[in-house]
């Protein structure tokens, strides 16, 4: 089966070294006159890149205001700060300087100033987004691909509730991409960041629309390259052509190419949204620690897909006569890259301890909004289903 679809990615990609100097002309495109510069902790700073980015602003004579402090898992209070003060400064353009963090938070703010009622009526679903101000991003670390999709993940602050939606609004208007800006992300993070790159591309490769071979190939080929060079940029940081491959996969594999013609899962993905939550945990980490629990839960009557992977992405030899054991053989690869690069593969290997009991019963809870939902397509998970696989990964 092949799964009909529509495919828009109309955020402009600005490439390569120095591409930071083309952001007043982009600025100008968009129209923008009074510009939020939002941005994360001080490593924007202390690279010189804010710096850079507001020298370049000033020169151009274009207006701009400051807001940093965003965190990992992107809080609603920020969000809130923002929309008061855009409203408050007359900016007509946000323009976000960092990762998925920065990034998400800037959309939930352009989401937030033309809209009335409180923003987070969008997550709960209350409420669907009419208008976003225009977002621009200037990429500092490859991991989220939120620069080139339509979501937006926040965590609400009162009883840390994350959550993700999706609406084409919210899609920067462009994107900056400076490899050289990534040389100093630490290992950790430059890890978690492959993580979260290829588990985007393995939430739309497993579905269960399988007959657009084309699709398949590009997913198979970008989680291969992205598998090779997170294992060797950890040991050559200041690489370019290994950043450069990284930085794009990220864009690639979330701006919808590699769900033409399939289904996203992303059970994983809302899984983990949980532990990070809870536990404030990184987000590509909290991933690796969930993700052979998810493959072995659902691989019965599923082996034919997993033999797939197991061959064409992690250098299995097909046992042709017992796919399950191939099946079975991709997974502990995968388990063994993620060791490799440094991430764990359990929840006691993320967290440091078991998760108990009532902690699970809590991620159950929200995961499933209260027995309301379920989770992905290639397996619909219900409550018990969650449950079994945190209990799988708590082991």
């Amino acid at each position: 089966m092949i799964k009909d679809f529509n495919f828009y990615a109309p955020t402009r990609v600005v490439f390569g070294r120095q591409a930071e100097e083309q952001l007043p002309q982009l600025l100008r495109s968009c129209g923008a006159s009074r510009v939020l510069v939002h941005y994360g902790g001080g490593s924007a700073r202390r690279s010189g890149l804010l710096d850079k980015v507001f020298g370049l602003l000033q020169q151009a004579g274009i207006g701009y205001v400051e807001l940093g402090g965003v965190v990992p898992n992107p809080l609603l209070s920020m969000v809130e700060r923002g929309i008061a003060l855009c409203r408050q400064e007359g900016v007509d353009f946000i323009l976000a300087v960092g990762g998925g963090s920065v990034i998400d938070s800037a959309k939930a703010i352009g989401y937030g100033v033309g809209y009335d009622g409180d923003v987070w009526d969008f997550w709960d679903g209350k409420a669907v987004p009419q208008s976003c101000m225009p977002v621009g991003v200037v990429l500092t670390i490859p991991a989220a691909g939120s620069e080139m999709s339509s979501s937006t993940v926040i965590t609400k602050d009162e009883g840390m509730l994350k959550r993700g939606i999706n609406s084409d609004l919210c899609r920067a208007r462009f994107c900056i991409m400076n490899p050289e800006r990534t040389y100093t992300l630490p290992a950790y993070q430059t890890a978690a960041g492959c993580t979260d790159i290829m588990m985007h591309t393995m939430e739309r490769f497993f579905s269960v629309y399988q007959d657009m071979t084309l699709t398949d190939a590009i997913s198979e080929a970008l989680l291969r390259t992205v598998k090779d060079c997170a294992v060797a940029v950890l040991k050559a940081p200041e690489d370019y052509r290994l950043r450069a491959q990284i930085m794009w996969a990220s864009s690639l594999a979330h701006n919808d190419l590699t769900e033409c013609g399939t289904e996203k899962d992303f059970a994983t993905h809302k899984l983990e949204h949980e532990l990070s939550a809870l536990f404030g945990v990184t987000h590509g980490a909290g991933l690796a620690a969930l993700w052979g629990s998810w493959a072995r839960y659902v691989l019965p009557g599923r082996e034919s897909r997993f033999a797939q992977f197991a061959v064409n992405v992690m250098g299995v030899a097909n046992d042709f006569a017992h796919p399950e054991q191939t099946a079975l053989r991709g997974i502990e690869a995968m388990e063994q890259f993620y060791r490799q690069i440094g991430m764990p593969t359990s929840i006691p290997e993320l967290i440091g301890r078991q998760a108990t009991d009532e902690e699970i019963a809590q991620m159950v809870a929200k995961c499933s909004r209260g027995g309301t939902i379920t989770l992905g397509a290639f397996l619909p998970l219900h409550e018990a289903d969650m449950a079994a696989i945190y209990r799988l990964a708590n082991t």
